[in-house]
């Protein structure tokens, strides 16, 4: 493709609305403006804007939901959520496609490149007549264990107590995903991991956020199932290769990070003697999950950085933070990468 093909080129980027999945994706899209491709990011957001805190040329594409701010993971049921997600976004699609004049014709290419989360977003690209290629936000190996299990070759619950899947060593039920493994904590979750190959094999390309080295024999397994392309692993370059100028952060935040009270902390601890908690953005933990985890920590008696959602701190059991104010710090939500 010449530099003129190159720079007619739109890409739309569709993430799932979890940090997780937006971080690499949003990487991904950075590399893509980096070779001249047009290239713009869906941001679901409830009724609050997102901004990216860098100088990177990604255009974002915000699509509001007027259910309000309590429709954010965390608050509402994951089941509830995915379905007003995808009731929202079925919506809006064709219409940013439109806006943004995509086609696919002799002189433009245009692509979405979708979270396989949502694999349904392939009907819409074929619908609006544009290619759609499906990015794995997990590493292959992990989600080979959900392919096996939408094959029907990993049976749910598991009863095994030793499992063989090719390409993958031995393994007992609990080195499973704890989506396999427990199918009652995150049924909703289960079926989304388990539906995202129900496009793996219509996609005009597969997008893995890993790189074949770090897990050869089973991103060869499953180039044999379909042709794939490892792109990863997709953090900002400056850890990397530092092609891309000024790209340290991640750039978009779903939760306000406490950078300067996280990294004030750290810096008056010792290198390697901080042990660091986080669930994410999506996980709950029942209340004596929380006091189980809580008591494991101050018996530890090592430095600890905690990420607790405001949502979720109200399970921390009483006076903790206090009681362990010289070891532990406790915060909302931490920058995800060090500056």
């Amino acid at each position: 493709m010449n530099q003129e093909n190159v720079s007619q080129t739109k890409v739309l980027m569709l993430p799932f609305p979890l940090q997780g999945r937006i971080n690499p994706m949003l990487q991904f899209a950075k590399r893509l403006v980096s070779k001249g491709l047009d290239v713009s990011l869906v941001t679901f957001c409830g009724n609050k804007p997102m901004a990216l805190h860098d100088r990177s040329s990604v255009k974002l594409e915000p699509v509001f939901d007027d259910l309000g701010a309590d429709n954010v993971p965390g608050k509402s049921s994951d089941g509830d959520y995915h379905k007003r997600f995808k009731a929202v976004v079925s919506l809006r699609l064709p219409q940013i496609m439109a806006k943004l004049g995509m086609s696919k014709s002799e002189n433009q290419a245009s692509c979405l490149v979708y979270d396989s989360l949502v694999p349904w977003a392939l009907d819409i690209a074929k619908e609006e007549g544009v290619y759609g290629a499906e990015f794995f936000t997990m590493s292959c190996a992990v989600s080979t264990v959900f392919y096996n299990v939408h094959e029907g070759l990993l049976k749910l619950p598991i009863v095994e107590p030793c499992l063989s899947m090719a390409a993958l060593p031995f393994l007992q039920p609990h080195d499973l995903p704890s989506f396999v493994y427990d199918i009652k904590a995150y049924p909703t979750f289960t079926r989304l991991l388990t539906d995202q190959f129900s496009s793996f094999n219509k996609a005009d390309w597969v997008f893995f956020n890993t790189f074949t080295s770090l897990e050869t024999e089973v991103v060869n397994w499953m180039s044999k199932q379909r042709p794939i392309k490892t792109i990863g692993p997709t953090i900002p370059s400056k850890y990397l290769d530092k092609r891309v100028e000024d790209d340290g952060d991640y750039g978009i935040h779903l939760f306000k990070p406490e950078t300067d009270i996280c990294f004030n902390w750290l810096n008056s601890k010792q290198t390697g003697s901080v042990v660091y908690v986080s669930f994410g953005s999506l996980v709950t933990l029942r209340e004596d999950q929380m006091e189980e985890l809580a008591l494991g920590l101050k018996r530890s008696g090592r430095n600890f950085l905690w990420v607790v959602r405001e949502t979720e701190q109200k399970k921390i059991p009483a006076n903790f933070m206090e009681e362990t104010s010289e070891k532990g710090l406790v915060v909302a939500w931490s920058p995800q990468l060090q500056h």
